[in-house]
């Protein structure tokens, strides 16, 4: 058969009209473009927990070099701009010429895909960033990424955008020979996470608190410098994941008081490029029974968390559920006709942490949700067996209140398995439905909601104001039973909990585990919460939330659980009436006002804007005046930063220096010029050099202190900026004290008023001021307060309402076992010590 050449054909359209599938309509992605244009394959979702996934994926390059034994304080800091920071005292990312590639080393690891030290070149052993992805896709979705790299006596910076370089590797400084680190600093592209870029402090110190309890002698800082919610912490735990599990059982009745320790060494057979190696794997588990009927088990490989669990997990549930019952029936606790326990028995009241440290862990994707090593599965799997049948050889006593629990759980099992077929009976013959369900006529469950609502009066004003064709309503009576000190069997002779078990209609239970819950027969792909936004309200969703994350969790993972927010305001003015739900939203409703009630125009009427054009300007003053509060709350002055700009280039840094009494503030535009000041001044330490004796005796002027404060304001005010130019503001002239910038004219004909304007923020001030006249402010206390007609539009319009989804996955599921312990459990004093902790955190008391 012979072969010809044949010139590649032009793209065609095949008969019906549509385009023809040839060589054309190949593509291939370049470098990061890949990440940009597929993100979830790297970060999953470009929600919140992917943009904080960003942060992580950082931050585990820190902890690999702390595994190295390079590494003892992570410092993350989220800045005023909204950009966050990761800065760790490890060696720093190589920053010479890489020989094969002709670019810095630093450069290469945060632009090319697949390239890192994590290869089996020798520079980490154990490692969590296996792929040589991490940081270069966080790289890819930010809107400006830096790296700044401490190493050999120098400070080398070099800076991104969306994954692209705009300034290379360069020397900005020296600094002493004993420092090195990395400092990532990277600000999210609001077009990739279109959710949200705002970073959550509590969501961040959940996982590092993790880290430092994983590595005992890392200290992990974490500071938020926002002012509306500044604060900051420190993480450092010198007995590790023993501190954790202690902690994660503090708001629980224990059944034995210190935690059983497992720890072991087995060696696993590597392969690397065909060459085989003996590689030593270690496992530490640590467990502790209580009195809950729920487990809690967290799986970390290499210090990076497994959600999902994997191979050290079964190994792990493998040999528990083994040791136990070998250990009970050999001491004729448990009697040979005796059914054997199951996992779940043994698993009962169980809080366990395992973690692995071992080379080359494969995971089974990017996010790491899962280990797949094969041969870890038994690694652990023996450690646990052999530890636990040591311990209960020695500790009798515990062992046996502990195989008592699990022959209590064993009970309880039967009894749930018994109450949960008499509800599925009694559904079945008693028509399906529960009577006071108002069901919905759609049959699909992707377009379906249901509404559980508190009380029969709410519940009548949404059947009447509902859309009857996708919207069921739910009304509960009185408070739903607090499943947290309740089992299962008894859970299910409740009422309420039997009519949200048959409405939902998928079962009780956790789907993986005993499969008793189906997701794929839920009925509603939106279970909404509606409830008061007063005390009564809040409990009843809370004793909800309780039941859904403990009883229905695969329902809250899919995300088919939310929370309706009913407005708190209702803002009059005029004929003109809207539902607020925040502060937030009253201020843009005052802003809407304003535009449309004033006339904005240049003093020399050179310039006249329009309604929309004004509501814009104003837009950008609002967000303006959050950034210029920070400057002036850190002791600076925003007219004297404005009048320090370098050729239209903000002051990046400001130093406060004191003599005395007395006060000098200086600005610098970018960090070379602020090295050039220190280096001439080094009596005032920046940053933190050594002055040699010689120096010190050299200086004999007064004492000087100083405070150096990175403007991180300055990102988002050019952006500001930007957006006020193209509006037709000269943002040039800011101030001006001597005549006015602008006039705002109130009003028509011979009642216009004319107020002459100075400066810009006060644009901003004088409409608020003129749009606030005459507001009237009702607020909602409950749903039965609202006709069905405002329910509706309010509350369950799909074009206006606002929902909570509810999330459950291993960002928050440590924090939020937690609190249902803390809030719902049997202990007081958690409780009140978190009252007594938050009470001045209230926003809306019900008096």
């Amino acid at each position: 058969m012979s072969e010809e050449h044949q010139e590649p054909e032009k793209a065609d359209t095949n008969v019906s009209g549509e385009q023809a599938y040839d060589a054309a309509q190949i593509d291939k992605l370049e470098g990061l473009e890949a990440v940009r244009k597929r993100p979830g394959m790297y970060i999953g979702d470009p929600d919140e927990r992917g943009l904080h996934h960003c942060v992580f994926e950082v931050l585990d390059n820190s902890i690999d070099e702390h595994l190295a034994g390079y590494c003892d304080r992570i410092k993350v800091s989220i800045h005023v701009d909204g950009s966050i920071s990761v800065a760790d005292n490890g060696r720093g990312i190589p920053v010479d010429i890489h020989p094969k590639f002709g670019i810095p080393a630093v450069e290469l690891v945060l632009t090319n895909l697949h390239a890192g030290g994590k290869f089996g070149q020798g520079a980490y052993k154990y490692s969590g960033g296996l792929h040589g992805v991490g940081a270069k896709c966080v790289n890819a979705l930010s809107d400006w990424f830096k790296a700044e790299v401490y190493r050999n006596g120098k400070v080398h910076a070099i800076s991104f955008e969306r994954g692209r370089t705009t300034q290379p590797l360069h020397v900005v400084g020296e600094v002493d020979q004993r420092r090195t680190g990395t400092t990532i600093t990277f600000f999210p592209d609001a077009t990739i996470f279109v959710d949200t870029i705002e970073f959550k402090f509590d969501r961040l110190s959940t996982r590092l608190k993790e880290l430092a309890f994983l590595n005992p002698g890392l200290t992990i800082d974490l500071e938020d410098e926002r002012p509306e919610s500044a604060r900051k912490t420190s993480f450092f735990y010198a007995k590790g994941i023993v501190e954790f599990v202690t902690e994660l059982g503090s708001t629980k009745t224990l059944v034995h008081d210190d935690p059983v320790v497992l720890t072991g060494k087995r060696q696993i057979e590597i392969d690397y490029d065909g060459k085989q190696s003996q590689e030593d794997v270690f496992a530490d588990v640590v467990f502790q029974y209580n009195d809950s009927y729920n487990d809690q088990i967290l799986c970390f490989a290499n210090s990076i968390p497994n959600a999902d669990g994997g191979t050290h997990l079964t190994g792990f549930r493998t040999a528990l559920t083994r040791g136990i019952n070998q250990y009970a029936k050999a001491n004729k606790i448990l009697k040979e006709k005796d059914n054997a326990l199951t996992g779940d028995d043994v698993r009962e009241g169980l809080v366990c942490v395992i973690s692995v440290k071992m080379p080359s862990p494969r995971f089974s994707s990017q996010t790491k949700g899962k280990l797949v090593n094969s041969e870890i599965e038994g690694v652990v799997s023996s450690i646990v067996y052999e530890g636990l049948v040591q311990f209960f050889e020695e500790n009798p006593a515990i062992a046996k209140r502990i195989i008592e629990k699990s022959l209590n759980a064993a009970r309880a099992r039967e009894a749930a398995r018994k109450a949960r077929e008499t509800v599925r009976k009694s559904a079945l013959s008693g028509g399906g439905l529960p009577g006071k369900l108002a069901d919905c006529s759609e049959r699909d469950p992707a377009k379906s909601e249901l509404y559980i609502v508190e009380g029969d009066s709410a519940g009548g004003s949404a059947k009447q104001g509902r859309d009857r064709r996708t919207q069921a309503i739910l009304p509960l009576r009185g408070k739903l039973l607090n499943v947290e000190k309740a089992r299962l069997h008894r859970a299910l002779q409740n009422k309420e909990i039997q009519n949200l078990i048959t409405a939902i209609g998928a079962g009780i239970g956790d789907g993986e585990q005993d499969g008793s819950f189906t997701i794929e027969k839920v009925r509603y792909h939106k279970v909404v919460i509606m409830t008061d936004a007063d005390v009564d309200g809040s409990h009843i969703r809370t004793l909800l939330l309780t039941f859904f994350c403990r009883h229905m969790p695969e329902l809250v993972k899919r995300g088919y659980l939310y929370i309706a927010q009913p407005p708190l305001y209702l803002v009059t003015r005029k004929k003109r009436s809207e539902y607020v739900q925040d502060n937030d939203q009253l201020n843009k409703i005052l802003i809407d006002l304003g535009a449309s009630e004033v006339e904005l125009r240049t003093h020399d009427q050179s310039r006249s804007f329009s309604a929309d054009e004004l509501k814009v300007i104003l837009e950008n003053l609002s967000s303006l005046s959050r950034y210029s509060n920070s400057i002036e709350g850190n002791g600076g002055n925003f007219k004297n930063y404005l009048a320090a700009r370098s050729n239209g280039h903000l002051p990046e840094y400001m130093v406060r220096v004191r003599i005395g009494n007395d006060e000098n503030i200086l600005y610098f535009s970018d960090e070379e010029s602020l090295r050039a000041y220190s280096s001439e001044n080094r009596d005032l330490r920046l940053f933190d050099e050594q002055l040699s004796s010689e120096e010190m005796a050299a200086h004999t002027g007064p004492s000087r202190r100083a405070n150096l404060h990175e403007l991180h304001e300055s990102h988002a005010i050019a952006k500001i900026f930007s957006r006020l130019n193209e509006s037709g503001i000269d943002t040039t002239h800011f101030f001006d004290e001597d005549k006015p910038l602008f006039e705002l004219l109130e009003g028509d004909g011979e009642k216009q008023k004319s107020h002459p304007v100075f400066s810009l923020p006060e644009v901003l001030v004088r409409v608020l001021e003129i749009a606030s006249r005459g507001v009237q402010i009702k607020r909602f206390k409950g749903l039965g307060e609202m006709n069905a007609k405002q329910l509706f539009e309010t509350t369950m319009d799909p074009d206006k309402r606002q929902f909570l989804r509810v999330r459950l996955d291993e960002d928050n599921a440590v924090e939020a076992d937690k609190m249902f312990d803390v809030l719902m459990g049997d202990i007081v004093e958690p409780r009140k010590r978190f009252i007594e902790d938050n009470a001045l955190n209230v926003r809306n008391l019900d008096v």
